[in-house]
């Protein structure tokens, strides 16, 4: 069975020499870049199946490696968990922008992060969503393409961010608890991480503009679509 790639792109060897180990013991194939452009470059020789991005880098912004992967029709599908010291609630708001699946501060454990990589390759293997076009209110989402449309305009949404849209609004006044869309999202739990999905949906009320009121917040239960939209 074909080992999962991963490139980690990080300057600090310390930090390189634990990732590495713990996720060549998870049996994964681990290729390292110190840089930006060395890592922009292993990326596209690779094509992996996972990254992981520090954001402080030597010679480019790990932002700006997150940019040039996800404008790149080659790369842009490969799933990126930022791996950072930026603790700050705007540097995750920014990171998952621009199109992170995840983002883990240091310092963090080496066995969480582990986790957290193959839950992502988990879901990237699940069978693709129920295709049936869902329609809310002025909103139309179609998962087969993974497109949202408000009042026939199209509203560009990370991956992340359209799946947690559809599975809210496919069962419209169904709440979800924070911990039960983070398993279903994201693929894992853990205590404390449950903000995640705050985060993403201030973003996602913030692109569905003058619908952002469909998804309703429900105090000391959850998320849900309002019903009779």
């Amino acid at each position: 069975m074909k080992k999962p790639i991963l490139v980690l792109i990080e300057d600090e060897s310390d930090i390189q020499e634990v990732v590495t180990f713990n996720f060549q013991k998870a049996d994964f194939a681990v290729h390292k870049a110190g840089n930006g452009e060395e890592g922009l470059r292993l990326v596209r020789r690779l094509n992996p199946d996972l990254v992981l991005l520090d954001l402080l880098l030597p010679d480019m912004d790990g932002r700006e490696v997150c940019r040039q992967l996800k404008r790149d029709n080659a790369t842009r599908a490969i799933p990126i968990v930022m791996l950072t010291a930026l603790a700050g609630e705007a540097d995750r708001i920014v990171g998952f922008e621009l199109g992170a699946d995840d983002y883990l501060t240091k310092p963090f454990s080496p066995r969480e992060l582990v986790l957290r990589a193959q839950a992502i390759l988990r879901r990237a293997k699940e069978p693709p969503l129920e295709n049936q076009v869902l329609r809310v209110g002025r909103l139309m989402v179609d998962p087969d393409r993974l497109h949202v449309e408000l009042d026939g305009q199209a509203i560009q949404l990370t991956s992340t961010e359209f799946r947690l849209l559809h599975y809210l609004a496919g069962t419209p006044g169904k709440i979800h608890s924070r911990e039960y869309l983070l398993d279903l999202v994201w693929g894992y739990t853990y205590k404390g991480y449950s903000r995640t999905v705050d985060t993403h949906i201030r973003r996602l009320r913030a692109k569905l503009g003058s619908a952002q009121d469909y998804i309703e917040t429900v105090r000391g239960a959850g998320y849900r679509v309002r019903e009779g939209l």
